[in-house]
């Protein structure tokens, strides 16, 4: 894993940004489009950390944090560099920041049906809470 570098997005990687979750991300959200990534990067300049590979874009994870609760997305690692220890340094980086701005747990986003992520969160030393439900409101059509 040599040369691996570990940084905050920024404006300019938010189009790259999108086109690899294309390839690397299951599922969409509706913040999923340059304007939901541009006032993430706004609000919180650190919350998009990147993984790049020999000036390549190889994996992402949104850590965000709200002041109270640790919140994990869009942790995608290309799928061609997939058991390579990036996606561990890319939730190393993130866990490293939650600490730092006091935050005590950290949850993540997992679809049901993405059988290879439960295997890596599990790995990282997450598991499921199964007595919690995610309920969702779209706030715009």
């Amino acid at each position: 894993m040599t040369d691996l570098r570990i940084r905050p997005a920024a404006h300019t990687d938010l189009d790259s940004v999108l086109a690899f979750w294309k390839t690397a991300a299951e599922g969409t959200s509706i913040s999923d489009d340059r304007n939901g990534v541009e006032r993430l990067v706004a609000r919180d300049p650190e919350a998009l950390i990147l993984a790049e590979q020999g000036g390549e874009l190889v994996g992402t994870v949104i850590a965000g944090f709200d002041g109270w609760r640790c919140h994990l997305y869009r942790l995608a690692v290309h799928p061609e560099r997939r058991r390579q220890g990036i996606g561990s340094a890319l939730l190393a980086a993130a866990e490293e920041r939650f600490v730092r701005l006091g935050g005590r747990r950290a949850d993540a986003m997992v679809l049901v049906r993405n059988e290879t992520a439960h295997h890596a969160w599990s790995a990282a030393g997450y598991g499921p809470e199964e007595r919690w439900r995610r309920w969702v409101k779209p706030l715009v059509d």
